[in-house]
This record gives C-alpha cells, structure tokens and sequence, in this order.
C-alpha cells in the first residue's frame, strides 16, 4: 500500500494537463482511457465504516478481512485503514486492494447494478456501508461535500486532502519518466519539498505505458476490443425465476445445464445474486465464459429463450451496461460524417504491365512481389517481419492476403499497402479455408484432451468474411471429423466443409452413414435434415452446379455393389447412378467447367490378388449423363497421376513402373464430333510424377518431383510436341502463375509463367525459379529458409464471350502497344547487359595492370635469382641437366653367417 501512503504526503495540481510523451500504442490509450487515467481498477473505498480508536483498530481491520475475503483474493497488506494523527482514530473509510479488477463484479458491478453484495451492505443500524470503486473518485470529486458518494473522505481533514487522490498517477510518471531537472522544476513551481518524497516508493500503476512508444502496435490494436471493458466473456441473463434460497441450487443447475452446452464456463463463472434482505434471487444472473466468443455465441443463442410461459431471457452482453448507460435522455440528431470511399482492394488487376503478384514466406519475413518477368527479377510491393504466426493464404479471388495468429485469423488487402481488414478471434487455430466468393472463412483449432484414451476436441467457426461474425460453429470430437478430405491435422480431414458449385450458396460436410448439407441463406440444414446414404465413403461438388457426386463402396461381402451418384442440390434427385462391381478404391475427378467427371476405379482381378484401374467418364452437359468406360491399352498399369485440362475437353495420365512411366493424352471431343473418347498420343518413358496444366489449358509441365529431382519437360498438346527440358535440382512446388485464367488484352499478350520452388524440407538450395510457359529460365531467387511460394489469384474475366473473341481476332491491332513496350525493355536490357560486360572488362583489366605493377617491382630480385640475366622470355635460356649426388644416409650392419 506504499502507493496509497504516498498520496497523503505529495499533494499536485489535478492532471487536467497530462505529461505528453508521443506513442506507437494510441489504440491502446484511446480504447483503456478510463482505466489508464487512474490506474487502480483493482482497489475499492469502503466509507461508513465505524469510527474507532487505534486499541480497536485490529479488532475492525479483522471483521474487514472476513467479510471481503470471502469475495476475492485481497493482496498481502491490501486492506488500509487510515488513522487520523492527532485523534488516533479512523476516520470512518478504508481501502482494499484486490488481486484482479474482476472481482468488482461481484462487490460493486462499477456502479451499473444497485444493492449488490456489499454496496448498502448493513453493518449495524448506524453504519451502512458505500463501496465505489476507487478509480470512481474522477467522476464523482465535486468542490462541496453535500454532492459526493464520498462524505467521510471529503470531509476528514486528516483524510487524503481535496482532490489529491487524482494525483498519485502523475507524481508517479514523473518519477519514472520525467528528467530530474524537470522534476525539481515542477516540484519548486507547486511548492512541493522532494527531500520529503521517497520517489523509490512510487511504482506505475499496472498496464500504464506512460506514453514510451511501444513495438507492439499490432498486438494492441489485435486486441482492442477486449482491452476496451476487459468482460467481453460475461454475459447477464434476465428475467429468472425468482426463487428462496431452498430453490437456489436447483435454479442454478438449470442455467449452468442450459449454458454449459453453448461453452466452457468458467470454475465460479454463474452467479446469481441474493437479495439480503428477502433472501431470494434478483430475477438475474452472471455467466462467465473462457472466450468473448462463446458469450457472444450464448447471447445470440439464448436471447428470447423461453424457460417456460412467465419467463422468457433476456440475455445482454456485460459490456453492453456502458452503452445503455450513456444513451442521453434527449435525442439528438447523429453527426453527419461525409462518405469517405476505402480502398480499392482490386487496385493490383489495374497494374499497366498487367504482371502478377506473388507472395513468399521466408525466415521470419513475409513479402509480396510483382512478377517483372520482362526485367528478369520480382519488384518488390509489401514487405513484413512476424506478419504471420503460421502460414498464409490467398482468398480464392485475390482480394485477401490472410494471416495465421494464436489469437485466430486476419485478412489484409488495400491499393499500396497491405492494411488489415478484419481479423476473427479463434484462439490456436490451425487451419482456415475460404469459402469461393470469399464470402466466408472457415476456421479449425483442436484441444488435447485430458485423458490420453480420448480424442481431439475440435472447434470449426465460419465467419462473414466482411463484418467479422460468426455464422455458425460447430464443435465436437475429431472422429466426427476425420472422414473424407484430402489432408489435416491431428486425425481431422481438411477441408472439413465442402463448398458447392464454385459459389457460396451451399457447403456439405460428411458423416457417418450421411453428408449434411448447409445452405447460407440460414446456416441450417437443407430441410432440416441430413442426406442419408448408407456407408457413404467419399463426396465432391460440382465447381460450377449444385451437384453432388458420391460413392458408396460394397456392402454385405460384395452382394451390394459399389456405385457412384449424381445428387441435385436443393432437391436432393438423383440425376444419375452407376454401380461397380469389384471395387477396391475409388476418386473423383471434375473437370473446371462442370462438363466432365472422370471416375478412377481400381477394381480387383478375379483372383483377388491384384488391382487394375479404369476409368468411368461422366458428360454431365449432355442428355441423360451418358458413361463411357475407358480402359488403358495396359490394364495393369498402376495410374500415378490423373488431370483435366482447365477449360478444356482433354486429360492426361501418368501410367506404368517406375522410374519411366508412360504419359498419355486423351480428348473427349473427336473430328467427327462423336462423343466417344480417343487417345491423342502416348509419350513413352518419361521422368514424370506429377502434371501442371496452364490454368487456360494448352500447355503442360510433365514433372518430376520427389525421387525425379525436379526433372521438368514443357509439353505443347496442340503441337504434341516438347517445347523445352530443364531441372530444378530438389523442386518441392510448381505453380502456373493465373494469368491464363485471365481474358484481358494485356494478358494475352503477355506469355504465362511457371514458378517452381524449393522450400525447406530441403536444406539447401532453398527458393525459386520463374520459367517461362515455354520452358525458359527466366531468373532464379535464392532464399534461407524459404517455406512458402503463392500466385495472388485472379478474379474471372467479365468480358463475354463475344468480346474475348473479337480480341483474339484482332489481337495484332492491340498488341503493337505492347510490342513497343517490349521492344523498349530490350533494348533496356541490352543496354544493362552491355554496362555489365564494360564493368567486367574493367574490373579485368585492373587486375591485369596490378599484376604488371608487381611484376615489374620483382625485375631486380629476378635478375638477382638468374645470374644477371633480366629477359623473362623462356625461348632466351638454354636448358641444362646437372647431375648432383648427394650422400643421405650411411650405416653399418654385422651379419652372422651359421
């Protein structure tokens, strides 16, 4: 209490002009104001306590500790009852500092609630106590003691004289921030003996910054919200039964039963207050929950619940008391604010050279470029250190750049820089996933369990990706999740929630023995019910319609075949079946328009020994789904890679043993325009594992990844022709930047490019490579510890068809701009390159004058070494052999003959 002592010593004009230091934390000062202009939101004043003398003083100090102990933890000297000097009695008031500010929740609710606990608590009938919060005295200190809560502290002479309480803040920053000679200064102005203060004893209250700029504007600004009030996880249920104190448990396990399925309530987190008098319940409650999350999920939950015919919630946020306080009596007109336009998020696809953008993680750096193919090197556009705590990822359109943190996501976007937009508290998450408008962000984290036996608990939120709000969230354990996706953590498949015809009108998720269906209209299940499909394994969308393919692998020992089926959305008709016979695996593949579905199936031989794969190619465009079946010249070849062609008609496979399996392309479409499909040709032992198409079709990179040490072949399937090889020693990643998704003019003129990148799984040669689409090398960037490499997606064209074509058709008559401008960078180019040889050439020749320089300094001691001779010319000297012999060693050996 060292602090509180102070305060009757130094006595400093009240603060109304504060010690202006500059800060990075603005956001913190401005959304913690109140808190940090006094800075002891853990004390309160109790007043109306017994006047005594000091034989008595421990007696009422004892009778103090008993009574608020019982409420909270109070700190070790934490409770100051002051003693008038010349009367050696209390003047009727005491202090009580706790451990945490929290706890005023419960003795005085910050004045929002009345009759609560101890506040008008009834000592004996001549002392009721008054208990404010000590941070209280700034609002209520008035020169006349008649209007103040305070009476006893105002009028005590020996108590803290007028107004000094506000002044333990400010003597205490100057102590810690302000020069000595300033101190003085102010000190001899106020008339204020500084050999009389022990400035040791005086700490900066908790939390305070006293204006020193801070690094960790981020983390505040991250946390603004929850700084503001610091009890956005409490929330106030209204309008409970009012019971005695017999019915008292039986009320609480109800609310606790209600509550504790929305989130984890806190040990001691429901409260329900008790009228001291009457000795029943006021009608309400407090519920603390671990997250601000779960209590906004309850609120929005349990508002309007009806418990029974008299008693509907009314559920309110804790926070939410400051609002309703502050709502003025008289109505007033709201300020007109005039329209201020954001940022252009879509700026980057104006870019005049229409080049693409990329981000890559590196270190602890994050960094997005522009791809300056023409000048041979990225331009470099937003960089940052510890932007993220994980990964990072594109938003499926290009307009967000999103952020992995403990505390959850972020996305960020803007015209020059990349500001943040929205962030969306899930605290340990792990994974997220956009929704492909990017209207939605899907967000996972999992919590070990406490028993090992147990599995993961999972937490998924979906969140509107503009305002920030939950949608939905959905929470349980990992088994319910770890059916179907592609990849994840901790046993959990991900993604976990599929998105239905490339919008965001529908996502599914599956199930046993079912695949729930939501649409976003209302976050709830299509007819409020899941789609049952006895021991579904597997489902995918369409990327364009609402349609569902699924299989159903064999039942009942092979007596029920495997099939696959066409499901409508809405609806839920079956547009189409196909049952399989001897299935042992099956995947799916859409082509991107939504035209093709080709089904892989590995079926077993009769012997049950071994597998051979064919394929079941669905026309979903065309009449009645016709199927065709398509089997491999080689049936028994093993399928290591299957893609279609983006936009096209063609797909191509990777089939036959290691390490040089066979690549064939086929076409759906013929010259007859029959609809049977056709091989176009079989490229024969290729070093390939995997295949890259350009996002608009036509070109292709047949790699190999992995074991192949990134052998890369581009492949014209116009042509069907090679175009270029080439290696990128230890490539873990290839990636078509979008540009061929896009129809522009610039776009089309510029040829596509291909990153590849070595991150680091690998120790060395980290980083990446930009190739051409035809196979070129373009510039090569080393980096240490590289981990990501992205293209910013790009947004579909809004030309129609129509127009696109009249472009391509008239594409020499747009293209001369470029042409110039291309015709100017090379020439640039050429002219940087000729400035780079001119720099060699005279770095060479300075070499070569210094060597000179020395060997001429060296003339006489040459001379010296060849017997006056000074020509350095070999053809001048005659050549002489001179035998020389020369004793090493002798020794003497006796040797005995028998």
């Amino acid at each position: 209490m060292a602090d509180i002592m102070i305060m009757k010593e130094v006595e400093i004009e009240p603060m109304a002009s504060r010690i202006l230091l500059s800060s990075d934390d603005k956001d913190v000062d401005e959304g913690n104001e109140q808190e940090l202009d006094s800075g002891f939101d853990n004390i309160i004043v109790v007043d109306n306590v017994p006047v005594v003398p000091g034989e008595k003083l421990e007696e009422l100090e004892g009778v103090f500790h008993k009574m608020y102990g019982q409420i909270g933890v109070i700190k070790e000297d934490g409770l100051w009852m002051p003693v008038d000097p010349e009367t050696q009695k209390t003047p009727g008031y005491c202090f009580i500092e706790y451990n945490n500010p929290q706890v005023f929740i419960y003795i005085e609710l910050k004045l929002r609630l009345p009759q609560e606990k101890t506040n008008g608590y009834k000592l004996d009938k001549a002392h009721n106590f008054a208990v404010n919060m000590f941070d209280d005295f700034n609002k209520f200190f008035v020169p006349s003691a008649r209007s103040t809560p305070f009476p006893n502290i105002l009028s005590t002479t020996a108590g803290i004289r007028q107004n000094s309480w506000l002044k333990l803040k400010p003597i205490a920053i100057m102590g810690d921030v302000l020069i000595m000679n300033q101190t003085e200064e102010l000190a001899s102005r106020l008339g204020i003996d500084l050999t009389q203060v022990d400035l040791d004893s005086i700490h900066v209250p908790p939390g305070e910054n006293c204006g020193i700029i801070s690094d960790d504007e981020d983390v505040y600004e991250d946390d603004q919200q929850e700084l503001d009030s610091g009890f956005g996880n409490i929330i106030v249920v209204d309008n409970l039964p009012v019971v005695p104190r017999e019915k008292f448990e039986k009320l609480e396990g109800v609310i606790r039963k209600i509550y504790s399925q929305i989130g984890v309530i806190k040990e001691d987190g429901l409260w329900m207050p008790v009228d001291p008098e009457t000795q029943k319940t006021l009608g309400y409650c407090f519920i603390e929950y671990n997250t601000p999350q779960e209590a906004e999920l309850a609120k929005e939950k349990t508002n309007g619940y009806k418990l029974d015919k008299a008693h509907i919630f009314a559920v309110n946020m804790f926070d939410d008391f400051d609002k309703f306080m502050k709502v003025p009596n008289e109505w007033a007109p709201p300020e007109f604010k005039p329209y201020t336009p954001g940022e252009n998020l879509q700026q980057w696809l104006t870019d005049e050279k229409a080049r693409d953008q990329f981000v890559i993680r590196a270190g602890t750096d994050t960094e997005v470029l522009w791809n300056d193919a023409r000048h041979l090197k990225p331009e470099p556009v937003y960089k940052r250190t510890y932007w993220t705590e994980s990964f990072v990822q594109w938003s499926p359109l290009g307009t967000y750049l999103a952020t992995v943190h403990r505390q959850g996501a972020a996305v960020w976007g803007g015209a020059a820089t990349f500001n943040r937009l929205m962030r969306y508290a899930h605290p340990q998450v792990k994974l997220i996933d956009f929704s492909p408008g990017e209207k939605y962000l899907v967000t996972y984290s999992s919590q070990e369990p406490s028993n090992p036996r147990d599995a993961n608990r999972v937490v998924l939120n979906i969140f509107d990706v503009r305002t920030g709000k939950v949608m939905r969230d959905f929470k349980g354990s990992a088994d319910e999740y770890a059916v179907g996706g592609t990849g994840g953590v901790a046993g959990v498949s991900w993604p976990v929630f599929r998105w239905g015809g490339g919008k965001d009108k529908y996502f599914a998720k599956l199930g046993k023995n079912a695949i729930s269906v939501y649409e976003t209209e209302t976050f709830t299940l299509i007819d409020k019910k899941s789609l049952k499909v006895e021991n579904v394994m597997d489902f995918s969308w369409s990327p364009t319609d609402p349609i569902l393919a699924l299989f159903v692998p064999e039942l009942g020992g092979g007596n029920q075949p495997a099939r696959v089926s066409l499901v409508q959305i809405p609806s839920k008709e079956e547009l189409r079946q196909k049952n399989l016979f001897s299935v042992s695996d099956c995947k799916m593949y859409w082509q991107s328009n939504g035209e093709y579905l080709a089904v892989k199936v590995d079926r077993y031989t009769k012997t049950k020994k071994s597998t051979y794969t064919g394929f079941e190619l669905f026309r979903i465009k065309e009449r009645d789904i016709p199927i065709e079946v398509l089997e491999l010249d080689n049936k028994n070849d093993k399928i290591i890679a299957f893609a279609w062609e983006p936009k096209g008609h063609r797909f191509a496979v990777i089939h036959g043993d290691s390490p040089r399996p066979d690549i064939s392309f086929y076409t759906m479409k013929t010259a007859n325009n029959t609809s049977r499909v056709s091989k176009l040709t079989t490229l024969k032992g290729k070093q390939a594992n995997a295949l890259f198409w350009s996002p608009s079709g036509r070109f292709i990179v047949l790699a190999g990844l992995k074991g192949f040490n990134g052998q890369l072949e581009f492949y014209n399937v116009d042509e069907l022709e090679t175009m270029a090889t080439g290696e990128h020693f230890m490539a873990t990643d290839i990636e078509w930047d979008p540009t061929g998704s896009c129809d522009c003019i610039s776009c089309l003129h510029f040829y596509r490019y291909v990153a590849t990148a070595v991150t680091s799984v690998h120790e060395m040669e980290n980083g990446f490579n930009i190739w051409s689409f035809n196979g070129k090398l373009l510039y090569r960037t080393l980096k240490d510890h590289f981990f990501q490499f992205l293209w910013r997606p790009r947004p579909p064209s809004f030309l129609s068809p129509e127009k696109e074509e009249e472009i391509a058709k008239n594409l020499k008559k747009y293209s001369k701009k470029y042409e110039a401008e291309d015709q100017d960078v090379s020439l640039q180019l050429s002219e940087q390159e000729r400035e780079r040889r001119r720099a060699l050439k005279d770095e060479w020749e300075k070499w070569v004058n210094k060597w000179k320089r020395l060997h001429e300094e060296d003339k006489l001691e040459r001379q010296g070494l060849r017997d006056g001779e000074a020509s350095d010319e070999e053809e001048e000297y005659e050549a002489k052999e001179i035998e020389v012999e020369e004793v090493l060693d002798v020794s003497e050996e006796v040797v005995f003959f028998d």
